[in-house]
């Protein structure tokens, strides 16, 4: 099934199964976490990371209930997840004892399956049958085990049947469909492809498709990566985790091709645009955006015959009205995205205020390695990451995107060195974030994993903050009390740096150089001292005095000091 380590905390009522996992300590690996919710975070990160389920457990009544944060985020997300969740024994269930919940109801909207086993023989089966569910149902499994069922000895013969864990299902594509589609890209001046994370592992359709139509390719936040971010048409993510370069892209488009996402700030944008959306799940079409053409079928199958029907050389594009117009946006859309690189270079350079999280975000892009894996943490953050770290064709990441809960990345950071201790492993987190789940850095310490985890310090809940900036509120409660992260860092037996300004930024990585060099086993925490500046807002940006108004366009641009930088559509004019 896949199996080879799990996550929990031992208890009374689980005792029996973590027994057994010592018994079988040379197939299954046990991770001893120090919180359940991130042994369940953790787990979905495996899941995410792998595409193999995850596997977590916990006691019964506080336990499980700690579980449930983690699980509602592989939920969310749509991964495979396995829950065994310890029960008090049978005989003194529904007696109001010690630690006794009803925990079906608990569990029922979390999972996709959810049941309490009633006899010890049936408890290989259950499990079987919970983990083929959450495979082929895409989420959480939950099997509840009372502690007497678990302790008892039973006669268990192999399943000869073998494990399936993807139904592979094809797709008849419609010719009719296609045909709209196909009109509707050869007539498109501005077309912009869009992509989520149904396109993952088929970027190279991507970029034939993106390629021959002369389209900038947007994507969805957990969808970065798909494409190597150094490639000239891409124009990165949108919305307040996005950028300039893709905000302009997305709302000058006059045909957007939605591709294996169900974006769900889609419903946000101008409506003066052709939408043809492609997704495996009919129930994600239409519900965000509504959309001119559909096709149910899978978006590499239809990019694909979508370039056959055109042919495959982009020599022989035709020299037509709208087959210049999109030549020119192309070019300008890559402009575009030269320029913002660069911007957010002379943000990371300028250290005159106080460290700036775009230098740090800079430094981990220069040493971590083509086959690094990152964890992103929830927040400004996550906006930062997203902007700067090129992630390759051979490097991971995984983030907590429809869900989105604080303290993720430390678990999957955890996560992601369990299951793969040849790469290097980085995690990127708030200060609000990290102190959330700072307790397993003593897991990393137990285990020897070597994560670096990178804590962007600006003692305040600054994605919050910002919320209350733009609504005009007070700014109350999004403060925080600052701590001495590398000291802690220290005191848990890991390697505890600090940065507050560019030299000593470059000092802390001369350090993680070093340690990586020399074989270091013990976790990095590298405390980044920011100075507190509200992140550029790029979920809307009115730079077109032509659309906005010249007081808007120049506020905006005062605000983020942009007063340099050209629009996309100014780009398009300076071509003509």
């Amino acid at each position: 099934m896949g199996v080879d380590h799990v996550y929990g905390i031992p208890a009374d009522s689980i005792n029996n199964v973590v027994e057994g996992l010592g018994q079988e300590r040379e197939a299954i690996r046990y991770i001893q976490v120090r919180h359940e919710e991130a042994g369940a975070l953790a787990a979905a990160a495996d899941a995410k990371l792998n595409g193999t389920i995850g596997v977590a457990f916990a006691s019964a009544g506080p336990g499980s209930v700690h579980m449930l944060n983690g699980l509602y985020d592989a939920k969310m997300d749509n991964v495979p997840v396995l829950a065994l969740v310890g029960q008090v024994t049978t005989q003194f269930q529904n007696t109001h004892f010690f630690q006794e919940l009803s925990e079906v109801p608990i569990f029922a909207d979390v999972a996709v399956y959810n049941r309490q086993v009633s006899t010890a023989e049936q408890i290989p089966a259950v499990i079987e049958d919970a983990i083929k569910a959450a495979y082929t149902r895409r989420g959480v499994a939950v099997v509840i085990l009372p502690e007497d069922l678990t302790g008892t000895s039973i006669e268990y013969v192999e399943p000869h049947t073998p494990m399936v864990s993807r139904a592979r299902v094809s797709y008849a594509l419609d010719g009719h469909a296609l045909d709209m589609a196909s009109e509707a890209i050869t007539k498109a001046q501005r077309p912009v492809l869009w992509i989520g994370q149904g396109m993952r592992g088929k970027g190279e359709a991507v970029m034939r498709f993106a390629e021959r139509f002369h389209m900038p390719v947007v994507s969805t936040a957990p969808a970065t990566g798909i494409v190597a971010q150094d490639w000239p048409n891409y124009m990165g993510t949108r919305g307040r985790l996005g950028d300039k370069r893709a905000f302009e892209a997305s709302q000058l488009a006059d045909l957007i091709l939605f591709a294996g996402t169900n974006y769900p700030f889609a419903r946000f944008m101008p409506r003066d645009k052709t939408i043809i959306q492609v997704n495996t799940d009919p129930s994600d079409i239409g519900n965000q955006i509504e959309a001119s053409i559909a096709l149910v079928a899978d978006g590499a199958q239809v990019l694909d015959e979508l370039v056959q029907r055109a042919g495959h050389d982009t020599a022989t594009l035709t020299d037509d009205a709208p087959a210049k117009a999109a030549r020119a946006f192309e070019k300008a859309a890559r402009s575009n995205r030269r320029n913002w690189l660069a911007w957010l270079d002379n943000l990371a350079d300028d250290d005159s205020h106080g460290l700036a999280a775009e230098a740090v975000i800079r430094a981990v892009a220069r040493n971590a390695s083509d086959r690094a894996v990152f964890g992103f943490d929830v927040g400004n953050n996550t906006a930062w990451s997203l902007r700067q770290l090129p992630v390759g064709p051979d490097q991971r990441f995984t983030m907590s995107p429809w869900y989105g809960t604080m303290g993720y990345a430390v678990p999957a950071g955890l996560s992601a060195a369990v299951s793969h201790p040849e790469r290097d492993v980085w995690t990127i987190s708030g200060d609000g974030g990290f102190a959330m789940v700072n307790q397993e850095i003593l897991t990393e310490v137990r285990y020897q994993l070597p994560v670096v985890n990178v804590v962007l310090d600006n003692k305040a809940f600054g994605f919050i903050r910002h919320e209350q900036i733009k609504g005009e509120l007070g700014l109350y409660g999004t403060d925080l009390e600052g701590a001495d992260w590398a000291g802690m860092a220290r005191s848990f037996g890991a390697i505890g740096l600090t940065a507050t300004d560019n030299a000593s930024l470059e000092a802390s990585f001369a350090a993680i150089r070093s340690y990586r060099a020399a074989g270091n086993t013990r976790p990095i925490v590298l405390d980044a001292k920011l100075a507190y500046i509200d992140p550029i807002d790029t979920s809307f940006m009115p730079l077109d005095e032509a659309k906005f108004g010249a007081a808007t366009a120049h506020g905006f641009r005062k605000l983020y000091h942009l007063d340099d930088e050209p629009t996309l559509a100014q780009l398009m004019e300076s071509q003509d």
